[in-house]
């Protein structure tokens, strides 16, 4: 990271972003013209290199996908179901294959045969309706089951909203200090993976002094086979802008970024008539009901890059940087945006912090298992007989979750990779020994992660899986370490080898695993070789022919 970039970046303050600006650039052609960019460079004091990295790094930003009209779905999900070689078959057939290209993941895992067309993302039988998809005239917005077992905090139906804002009205009325404390009673922790809790990341920026403080929302976190994020975005987008609204008002931060993947249209729209309408009700804005405290939104969409889901990573991105990790201390909290202090949380995070202040720390604290409190939301995929958002309280056996909520495999599955592609690999034989929590998920050697849940059928070859979990981290590292750049990519040239006959070198391979996770700067490159490991471990029988012995 550089210093003197975030400040230059910071300049415009986020009236003027450089990121936002390259995305608006791109929108005719697919990629900013070299003329622009350095346009851009000048009027932010960056160099031109600066910001022809930037633009480069992005899959929406990179001139080989200039005039792009239709993009397949590579999410692992969509691959495990086998559904997208004739998806893109028939994309070539209707526009080209030079106007043909691909995006990870679109989030309508639970259905698959996954595509992007203009702006807008289908999925299921929308395939078999190209026609109707060209002309405007098939919905956008499809269906899914959401239920849950035991307590509802994010799944219950909307409370009407001018009663919802009246806690908006009594955090105001109290002090800061009163808020923090029932988070930290709580136990609510980060939901996107580390588990880290909230209460105190909020008291470490609260007691970082400046006048300018940012609250981040965290809606990039792409993992594949999760669509959480997306559901609360789009069905319950006030719990998460009063969750940052009241974190701010703890932290004493004036302004709410939400930083939401472009892959989901309907999630940016919807969060921004939210705000809109927020501020049609002097609900934000300045002097919030005579309480002295000011407090505002920017909705900023990605540009495609999996790696800004790592928070550091993203703060780069908002700035306009390329988004390599940042090397930590200092914290977010101490040094993030433009470096100003700065709290970064994923979308479901932040969208518990309002039933705490309503209900109180304790009452959360009493749900879920040990150090685990609270909710969890879990996505299953379209391998279930029913597919879709289910809310559990922490602690609910997983085999509830798979056999009662999703009603069971529509056919014979042999492991689920849960939590995203750096989550745990779990034969389906591991099932009843975990539950929805963070505890037994560690103790297993598997992550909780997102709670997602993508299903590899008994026909999956478990080598395919490894050669993609390489590919994809190869694709998306931001190049910052070597263990992660030059790891996934010679991982990746190893299993790709041994599928032609060349088999791997079995310590060579577990030399290499080893130092992507003990030597990489994140948890893309760190957390990689868990699900490795796991695949290792419980399908050696079927791994064993790609090594020498």
């Amino acid at each position: 990271m550089s210093k003197n970039l975030s400040e230059l970046s910071g300049r415009k303050g986020l009236h003027e972003n450089l990121f936002e600006e390259l995305g608006i650039l791109a929108k005719e052609t697919g990629t900013p013209s070299a003329k622009d960019m350095d346009a851009l460079a000048e009027s932010f004091l960056m160099g031109s290199a600066n910001v022809f990295g930037t633009a480069t790094f992005y899959d929406f930003l990179r001139p080989e996908n200039k005039g792009k009209k239709a993009y397949v779905c590579n999410g692992s999900s969509c691959l495990t179901a086998g559904t997208q070689t004739a998806v893109k078959a028939a994309l070539e057939k209707e526009f080209g294959s030079n106007q043909i290209g691909e995006m990870c993941c679109l989030g309508r895992c639970h259905e698959n045969t996954a595509f992007h067309y203009l702006g807008q993302n289908y999925s299921g039988d929308a395939i078999n309706q190209l026609a109707a998809v060209k002309a405007g005239t098939y919905p956008i917005q499809e269906k899914y089951h959401v239920g849950s077992y035991g307590k509802q905090i994010l799944t219950c139906g909307p409370e009407p909203i001018d009663s919802f804002y009246e806690l908006w009205a009594n955090v105001l009325k109290a002090t800061p200090e009163a808020a923090l404390e029932e988070l930290k009673l709580s136990g609510l922790r980060g939901r996107g993976g580390a588990g880290f809790p909230i209460g105190f990341k909020l008291e470490s920026a609260k007691n970082t002094p400046g006048a300018t403080k940012f609250v981040v929302c965290n809606a990039d976190e792409g993992d594949p086979g999760a669509y959480s994020d997306r559901y609360l975005l789009e069905e319950q987008v006030h719990l998460v802008l009063l969750g940052m609204m009241i974190a701010g008002y703890i932290m004493g931060a004036n302004m709410g970024v939400l930083y939401i993947r472009a892959e989901y249209p309907v999630s940016i729209q919807n969060t921004k008539d939210a705000i809109q309408y927020l501020r049609e009700n002097k609900l934000i804005g300045k002097n919030i009901f005579n309480s002295g405290f000011d407090y505002d939104f920017k909705v900023i969409p990605g540009l495609g890059a999996y790696i800004c889901g790592e928070e550091t990573a993203l703060l780069n991105s908002i700035e306009g940087q390329r988004p390599e990790v940042r090397v930590r201390p200092p914290y977010p909290t101490q040094q993030g945006l433009f470096n100003k202090p700065t709290v970064v949380n994923n979308v479901e995070t932040l969208a518990n912090i309002p039933f705490v202040i309503k209900e109180g720390g304790a009452a959360f604290a009493a749900l879920g298992k040990g150090k685990s409190s609270g909710t969890k939301l879990v996505s299953l995929d379209g391998f279930f007989n029913r597919p879709g958002i289910y809310e559990v309280e922490m602690g609910t056996p997983l085999s509830l979750v798979i056999n009662e909520l999703g009603q069971g495999f529509k056919s014979d599955v042999k492991a689920m990779h849960i939590g995203g592609p750096l989550g745990g690999l779990v034969p389906v034989s591991k099932i009843n020994d975990l539950s929805i929590d963070f505890e037994t998920f560690a103790a297993n050697k598997f992550l909780l992660g997102h709670a997602s849940i993508v299903c590899l059928p008994h026909d999956y070859p478990i080598i395919d899986y490894i050669e993609h979990l390489f590919q994809f981290t190869a694709h998306e590292s931001c190049g910052k370490c070597f263990p992660c750049r030059l790891g996934s990519t010679r991982g990746y040239e190893l299993v790709k080898g041994a599928k032609e006959g060349k088999t791997m070198d079995t310590v060579l391979f577990h030399d290499l695993i080893e130092t992507m996770e003990i030597g990489s700067l994140c948890a893309l490159g760190g957390g990689l070789p868990l699900p490795i490991k796991n695949a290792l471990s419980y399908f050696k029988e079927e791994l064993t022919p790609y090594f020498n012995a």
